[in-house]
């Protein structure tokens, strides 16, 4: 895979690494395809498990979208029909693979996006979360202003949105927006022994638990529990047969 995104299988887990250093690993158009090609991949592999996705260099996970490709599209027409023709954040919000986000560094705009739209997230000490659009005249358009509140308080979750302002590993993890905070030189050990832990559980069971959690989390509850129960009755089937 050309440069921007590596891809590498470690047994039963895919590790997606956002590799432009020397961008702060900015999601530019050719990255963000690059993402949506080897997840698509993922998604259709029935040998997967899970996923991690990880910043390459030592300064960010990603610094958010590149800006500098900001108008370049030949209209606003044209830059929409390019995101529906590949839907990244469509993609990963209907993933049923679980998805582990290694966070170290900057994860500013986009890169805390794609890490919201992952299941767990661990953060090195010194990571530095924020969706700073607001101050540079736009606003967060890959799902920030939904997925922020749905993984931490609203007022919170408001506050970071219309300040900017970043918050810390700590801070993130007592508002719950990270799992676990560990010393940079601990990163991938912790995510891979996450991603192995969701490997060797029963790969049916998983996928039907994420989609219990993903598609009833905006239903009454009767119905998410009418939709438990369906997906319950799934797995116990396979079980039986």
């Amino acid at each position: 895979m050309a440069s921007g995104v590596a891809a590498e299988r470690r047994g039963d887990t895919l590790w997606l690494r956002l590799d432009r250093p020397e961008k702060l690993n900015a999601i530019n158009l050719e990255l963000r395809d690059q993402l949506w090609e080897a997840l698509t991949l993922a998604r259709d592999d029935p040998t997967l498990r899970a996923v991690v996705v990880e910043g390459a260099g030592e300064r960010a996970f990603s610094a958010g979208a590149d800006i500098s490709e900001f108008g370049t599209a030949p209209s606003l027409l044209a830059a929409r029909e390019a995101r529906l023709q590949r839907d990244l954040w469509g993609l990963l919000g209907a993933l049923d693979l679980p998805l582990v986000a290694a966070l170290h560094g900057i994860v500013f705009g986009a890169g805390l996006e794609l890490a919201l739209a992952c299941d767990l997230r661990v953060a090195a000490a010194d990571s530095l979360l924020a969706l700073p659009e607001v101050g540079l005249g736009y606003i967060p358009s890959a799902g920030g202003t939904q997925l922020l509140p749905r993984r931490i308080p609203a007022g919170e979750a408001a506050r970071m949105i219309l300040t900017g302002d970043p918050v810390d590993a700590e801070r993130a993890y007592q508002l719950g927006l990270v799992h676990a905070v560990v010393p940079a030189s601990e990163l991938d050990g912790v995510a891979a022994a996450w991603a192995a832990r969701l490997a060797a559980a029963d790969p049916l069971a998983v996928r039907l638990t994420k989609r219990a959690v993903l598609w009833g989390g905006d239903l009454p509850l009767a119905e998410g529990i009418a939709l438990e129960r369906r997906l319950a009755a799934a797995a116990a089937s396979r079980r039986r047969a």
